[in-house]
């Protein structure tokens, strides 16, 4: 199952890339005849299922945000926006820790069926049962079971051990699918869909993992399927992937205010939209993207900002393969030179950013200022502690073409090669966390591991949603050097230089509100007004 859903994610990525470069001039010509309103990503759109490896991966966060919208909404500077319109959680007492979510009664899908915690049940299941599910969604590693009768609008969820402090980053945007669309899809009722998640009954759920799996890649497209929980739901998929969305009438919260945007895909000519006059905000790879945009010309509509943003790019590793151990782990960190990476970076995008070596905490956080001590002992490279992996061969792969990230896999290279680690860039073969070889039991208890065609992949992580050994949020000093050090000790990335942002934005849009989490600009698209 897992090298099958790979070789899917690769053919997917494949064909998405092709049809994008291949058909943006036709889609050009055919805006010109009609206005509308256009966002552009720096990212594919793929699927619109955030915690496939393929869609987390490509950051489908940006699109999904406003379709399938979260527990709690994540805001620009990081906190956390309770969203009652959909659900209302608190936290109960006593131990382990347990959080109720109390869905409205008003909350339904663009097909008019309720919300259920169903959704939640199924957000958790697929989370935790990788290979069926090509999932990726590892806060969700902490939860123990999630109590949810069929078609209930209670979900109750009980934490392992010390873990629930972090529940708020939990059932965020993109995350809770519509559990009643993907029953039907797999010829089963919402009962027993329940009943099979809550047995895993993994024979009888194969059917409901395909579905979940490749039933939301936008290449094929299913209404039925794609039913929305937020402001907005996808209408259609033009052949070069630009996704048209609507106003979604049966939405229980305040509406969108414009009736239909076109969010298009990396590779997307900017220049060519903006005379087609359908350039309203976009997200560009560099600074050099933009130089089409007369900044001297008093008719310029456009406005460009090109800084660092909120999050830190990282390795994320393998958990099998030739970094399964966390030795060998730690010595391929040890060969990797931030401050080489941040450079090629900026040098690319435009941009100065500044090499990172903490993983808990974003790099702007205040705290990270305490915890100097734990950065500089990870900055920089130890050759004779990377000689560990002499002879091996570490593949790194991402989405490409990316000449940013095939420079920062360059500087890694010659910073390896000295310790006798040979780097491979595999971003012809393998860009998302599906492509990672990982370990993990059967249902005997039994270990087992996958195959996988990179060793690392190399994206942008946000920490409040990863890193499931962290049972706490960074609130003081003393948790964030605890949680830190454990970080390093488990090595489960590398982090390596802040992510550069750079917008174009249309002087003639009210609404904006800059953000450069996962969710990107587009985390309040809903309130954009032209």
């Amino acid at each position: 199952m897992a090298s099958q859903t790979t070789t899917r994610s690769l053919a997917l990525i494949m064909a998405t890339i092709l049809l994008v470069t291949g058909c943006s001039n036709n889609k050009t010509e055919e805006t010109k005849a009609e206005h509308s309103f256009g966002y552009v990503l720096d990212d594919y759109l793929i699927n619109t299922n955030v915690t496939t490896g393929i869609g987390f991966s490509s950051n489908i966060h940006q699109l999904v945000g406003r379709i399938y919208p979260g527990a709690f909404v994540n805001g620009p500077e990081g906190q956390r926006i309770p969203n009652t319109d959909l659900v209302e959680a608190r936290a109960l007492p006593g131990a382990p820790m347990r959080v109720e979510y109390q869905i409205t009664d008003k909350a339904v899908y663009s097909d008019g069926q309720p919300v259920t915690c169903d959704s939640f049940l199924l957000a958790q299941v697929a989370a935790t049962s990788r290979p069926l599910f090509d999932s990726y969604n590892p806060l969700m590693d902490q939860i123990d079971t999630i109590n949810c009768q069929p078609g209930n609008k209670t979900a109750t969820v009980v934490f392992k051990g010390n873990f629930g402090p972090r529940w708020r980053y939990l059932f965020s945007g993109g995350t809770l699918l519509p559990a009643h669309a993907i029953a039907a899809k797999a010829n089963m009722s919402l009962a027993d869909l329940n009943t099979a998640l809550h047995n895993r009954d993994l024979p009888r759920l194969q059917q409901v993992a395909q579905v979940w799996n490749s039933g939301f890649d936008l290449g094929k497209f299913d209404p039925a399927l794609q039913v929305s929980s937020g402001p907005f739901l996808v209408k259609s998929v033009a052949p070069d992937g630009a996704v048209t969305l609507v106003r979604n009438d049966k939405y229980y919260g305040e509406p969108a205010v414009l009736d239909k945007l076109i969010v298009y895909p990396k590779g997307t000519d900017l220049h060519k939209l903006a005379d087609a006059g359908n350039l309203h905000i976009a997200e560009a790879n560099s600074k050099t993207d933009t130089n089409w945009i007369d900044r001297n010309d008093n008719k310029n509509p456009y406005i460009v900002k090109a800084n660092p943003g909120v999050l830190a790019e990282h390795l994320i590793l393998a958990s099998a393969g030739v970094l399964a151990d966390q030795a060998d782990r730690q010595a391929f960190a040890a060969c990797v030179d931030q401050a080489a990476v941040a450079q090629a970076s900026a040098k690319e995008s435009g941009v100065e950013v500044q090499p990172v070596a903490l993983r808990t905490i974003r790099p702007g956080d205040s705290i990270a200022t305490h915890l100097k001590e734990i950065s500089d002992q990870h900055l920089g490279v130890n050759i004779d502690q990377a000689k560990k992996l002499t002879g091996k061969t570490i593949r790194i792969g991402y989405f490409a073409p990316d000449k940013r990230k095939m420079a920062m896999v360059a500087a890694i290279k010659a910073s390896c090669e000295p310790a006798g680690i040979t780097i491979l860039d595999v971003s012809n073969e393998a860009a998302s966390v599906s492509n990672l070889p990982f370990s993990y039991q059967d249902e005997d208890g039994v270990d087992q591991a996958t195959d996988g065609k990179a060793d690392a992949v190399l994206q942008a992580l946000d920490p409040q949603f990863s890193f499931p050994y962290v049972a706490n949020p960074a609130s003081d000093i003393e948790v964030a050097r605890r949680e830190e050090n454990l970080s390093w000790d488990y090595t489960r990335t590398i982090p390596l230089a802040v992510q550069p942002r750079v917008l174009v934005l249309n002087k003639s849009v009210e609404g904006i509100a800059e953000n450069t989490d996962l969710f990107g600009v587009g985390w309040n698209m809903d309130r954009w007004k032209e």
